[in-house]
């Protein structure tokens, strides 16, 4: 158990510091040096966990998603029969991904630029196919607990919702969110009306 708990604490430890310094310094210019010293952790107490900075800064769009994911099933544990709750849970964290300076924004944003390091690209692809598979385990609560028709196809639903998020947040970069035509807003509809259609 103290095992357990010390890993879960340095984790925390890593991710808070790494996000704190991509506020400061943005993500090119942050090093494993400069985790070492905002933490006070050797290299090869970070290297432990994690392989790479990009590793570290794939870890930090993991712990946002995962945060929605456990925010997502507390309201579906809830018992009651209705997607409101447990899709304003997802929606709750939308705004975020229009916002520029939101760390995992830069993260993203970030990472998508290194990609043509294969090591790099792995960690893209891998946190791609999770976000997809976490948005198909809350269509599939959904049509288990009968507020999702089953007629919704989880696979297309779950890669669009991703698919429009992903694209959000690389808008962010580029535009003022005064020019949106289709807005975090549009998207919030846009979902809500594909997850409660009727079957047919």
């Amino acid at each position: 158990m103290d095992r357990e708990w010390k890993r879960s604490r340095t984790k925390q430890t890593l991710l808070d510091a790494t996000k704190e310094l991509v506020r400061e310094k943005g993500c090119s210019k942050m090093t494993l040096n400069d985790i070492m010293e905002r933490t006070g952790f050797s290299k090869g107490a970070i290297y432990h966990y994690v392989k790479s900075k990009h590793e570290l800064l794939a870890w930090v769009l993991q712990e946002r998603i995962e945060e929605i994911n456990d925010r997502f099933f507390s309201k579906v544990k809830q018992g009651k029969k209705e997607l409101d709750g447990p899709l304003q849970e997802i929606i709750n964290n939308l705004p975020s991904l229009q916002d520029p300076h939101d760390v995992t924004n830069r993260i993203f944003i970030y990472l998508l630029g290194q990609s043509d390091d294969p090591a790099v690209r792995e960690v893209v692809q891998r946190f791609y196919q999770h976000s997809i598979q976490l948005a198909k385990q809350w269509i599939a609560a959904g049509q288990q607990a009968g507020v999702i028709p089953l007629s919704i196809n989880a696979d297309q639903t779950a890669e669009l919702f991703t698919l429009i998020s992903y694209g959000l947040r690389i808008r962010s970069n580029f535009t003022s969110s005064d020019s949106y035509a289709f807005t975090v807003d549009d998207f919030a509809a846009l979902m809500t009306g594909i997850l409660q259609s009727k079957n047919e």
